[in-house]
């Protein structure tokens, strides 16, 4: 079992930057895809950046150019860098631990961090 445990949300001003962490119990970790999502109001939860153990990188185009999501695997913790931030980045968002192996999928979740970006 790997819990995660997100921080670093709150509320910002448009323009305004965040810095979201999650930390993982466990230090299989670092053979994990990392991902975050987020999910806002009446909205299906979207994946918007995800990295892989050997640091490749993906973001949502909603977010490329102002995101930037990095691992610490000696931490156990990724992170989630976010620029330029929109009123419409506003959500609730989720640290995701995944692999597939053959004996099945490993898919773990932490409780979210809320983004509220508001004047």
């Amino acid at each position: 079992q790997v819990q995660l445990v997100e921080s670093g949300g709150g509320l910002v001003q448009p323009g305004g930057s965040l810095r979201l962490s999650c930390a993982a119990s466990r230090s299989i970790f670092s053979t994990y895809v990392m991902r975050w999502y987020r999910q806002a109001p009446g909205k299906q939860r979207e994946l918007v950046a995800s990295i892989t153990s050997g640091a490749t990188t993906n973001y949502a185009d909603s977010v490329k150019g102002r995101f930037t999501i990095s691992r610490e695997n000696a931490e156990n913790t990724v992170y989630l860098k976010m620029n330029s931030l929109k009123s419409e980045d506003t959500a609730v968002y989720y640290c995701n631990a995944f692999k597939r192996l053959p004996a099945g999928v490993f898919d773990y979740w932490g409780q979210g961090t809320q983004v509220t970006v508001s004047s």
